[in-house]
């Protein structure tokens, strides 16, 4: 009988004990932070001849007018009275800035003297901007 008597306190702190354990916080997890890895663009050489098609005024569809000046492996592009940006040339006729934010493609339409850029405002936010442009003047 002595076994029988032990058995109800046993079984009543194993209860007790699941209680407790029901009324404990769950673990909590730290959110996950994400790195983001990029490989540096590989630049390429831009042909002399390329530089001379690149070079000159672009009239930009939203009104806006932009300048650019080629160099060897890179381009400098300024849009009314802004600052320079400095985009590489990653392709033919692909340009594209160091962060990644500004693309412009060149030699595009049927006479080759149009260029569509694409950008995003705000890199917080997934929106992108495309606009696109002929060549006004050389």
């Amino acid at each position: 009988m002595r076994p029988h008597s032990l058995l109800l306190p046993a079984s009543l702190l194993l209860l007790a004990s699941s209680a407790l354990a029901q009324t404990q916080a769950y673990p909590q997890t730290a959110p996950l932070s994400t790195v983001q890895v990029t490989a540096p663009m590989k630049t390429v050489w831009i042909d002399p001849v390329q530089a001379r098609e690149l070079a000159g005024s672009y009239a930009m569809s939203n009104g806006w007018h932009m300048k650019v000046r080629p160099a060897a492996r890179y381009i400098d592009a300024t849009i009314d009275d802004q600052q320079p940006m400095r985009l590489s040339s990653v392709g033919n006729d692909r340009f594209v800035s160091a962060d990644g934010n500004v693309t412009m493609d060149f030699n595009r339409g049927e006479a080759g003297d149009e260029m569509l850029m694409s950008y995003r405002p705000d890199p917080r936010l997934a929106q992108v901007v495309v606009i696109s442009s002929r060549l006004a003047q050389r």
